[in-house]
């Protein structure tokens, strides 16, 4: 703890480990933005066309579509805790991406920071939801011999791939350190 305290977490907010461009800022912005309205206008579409009225749509035999809302945190997790909280989650996940930002911004790994811009941008369309309806509007359903894999959204996808692209960037810049 100390460490975060001591070190990392100043030089995320006040350091800047490596100098970017006004387009480098302007473009990770961008990618934030965009995984931000991608994902409320899948929400959008889905719950003024394709879920009026709400029902389940099988698409193929393992995915549908179907309209659920998360009050929880990642797979529904502490639903019960946070269902009359939802704004203490919301303020709580924005601290978080706003912190993701940040660090984006300073990181010198063109993968890192393109990874957590889609994590920021992914987890600010899922804040947006909580603000607005107090829950996050989930209806991506894949399942598999009647086991159902939580139910997501394009947050979530986003949220996934800037993961991906952290590991990955985090793996192959190790691996070319230790060369």
């Amino acid at each position: 703890m100390e460490k975060w305290i001591g070190g990392i977490l100043p030089r995320l907010i006040f350091g800047n480990r490596c100098r970017q461009t006004g387009l480098h800022t302007l473009s990770l912005l961008f990618l934030a933005a965009g995984a931000t309205a991608g994902d409320q206008v899948t929400k959008w579409i889905i719950l003024t066309r394709v879920m009026d009225p709400p029902r389940v749509i099988e698409v193929t035999s393992f995915f549908n579509l179907m309209l659920t809302f998360n009050t929880g945190v990642s797979f529904g997790m502490f639903q019960d805790f946070f269902a009359s909280r939802p704004g203490t989650l919301a303020l709580l996940s924005f601290a978080i991406a706003s912190l993701l930002m940040i660090w984006a911004l300073r990181s010198c790994l063109p993968g890192e920071r393109r990874g957590l811009a889609l994590v920021a941008g992914g987890a600010l369309g899922n804040i947006i939801d909580r603000w607005r309806q107090g829950a996050v509007t989930d209806f991506l359903d894949f399942h598999w011999q009647g086991l159902h894999w939580p139910a997501f959204n394009a947050a979530d996808v986003f949220i996934f791939l800037g993961a991906f692209l952290i590991l990955t960037s985090t793996f192959l810049n190790g691996t070319k350190n230790k060369g």
